[in-house]
């Protein structure tokens, strides 16, 4: 029987409820589930926006492989020393040459790309293409490539997605905070969800506190998001893959 390798994937880590879950839940989880490797995005866990270097130690604490991020990573400089070493937290691998930080990691003979949509974001370089090489040059380590694509909206997603059909183990959405419910594994072996979910409050605004939304759609002003405090819940996908083809097995997603 061939060697699988059973890998979590945590939709955006929000705010002190999200960070709470986590130190929660998260390793009585990890061990049920029997995981091999744990990937979470951390982009929002300084109060809804940014990662600072409590919050940075405090994941690496709790057994989380890698952390991904998104457009938020820049909020706080105090990070840019982790963000360049890149070997456990990565940022969107599309940014410009010379943009500090790394795009992707190998660690345990796992690679994890982090890219970043275009469409109704800010357009940066082409994360088809920029993936689409940098995954050429992974296969030559591994085949076992999980890619977070922080993304806005959910065609470019599924592009993505059927464009590396194949070619990883699995392409996951991030971002938008709301879990979907479109799992499923391709024909060439690539496990896929349009948006991993939110790790933090349910029953708010994508996280935050639903009042300053309301305020902020029906004044049109730019009122900054508050994460809703309350207790935080676990959220994203299971994948189990093949550890000789790097083909997904399985997929499931959970909230917990």
């Amino acid at each position: 029987m061939a060697k699988t390798v059973k890998v979590m994937l945590l939709g955006d880590v929000s705010g002190s409820p999200g960070m709470g879950a986590l130190f929660l839940g998260l390793s009585s989880f990890a061990t049920q589930e029997k995981v091999d490797f744990i990937i979470a995005n951390g982009e929002n866990a300084s109060g809804g926006f940014g990662i600072g270097l409590s919050e940075f130690d405090t994941l690496s604490k709790l057994g989380i492989d890698v952390i991904t991020s998104g457009n938020h990573i820049w909020q706080k400089d105090e990070i840019y020393p982790v963000l360049e070493r890149g070997d456990r937290l990565i940022r969107p691998i599309n940014y410009p040459e010379g943009t500090i930080g790394k795009g992707f990691v190998v660690k345990n003979g796992i690679a994890v790309i982090n890219a970043q949509g275009r469409q109704s974001m800010t357009p940066i370089d082409c994360p088809f293409k920029v993936v689409g090489d940098a995954v050429e040059r992974i296969r030559k380590q591994t085949k076992l490539i999980f890619v977070d694509f922080h993304a806005e909206h959910t065609e470019e997603k599924e592009a993505l997605a059927f464009y590396l059909d194949g070619r990883v183990s699995c392409v996951v959405g991030t971002h938008t905070h709301v879990q979907t419910a479109d799992e499923k594994i391709l024909a060439g072996g690539t496990a896929y969800i349009t948006d991993l979910g939110l790790t933090g409050v349910q029953d708010g605004v994508i996280g935050s506190r639903e009042d300053k939304a309301i305020e902020r759609m029906l004044t049109q002003l730019p009122i900054k998001s508050e994460v809703k405090e309350g207790k935080g819940h676990l959220q994203g996908v299971i994948v189990e893959v093949d550890a000789d083809t790097g083909k997904a097995l399985s997929i499931r997603r959970f909230t917990k």
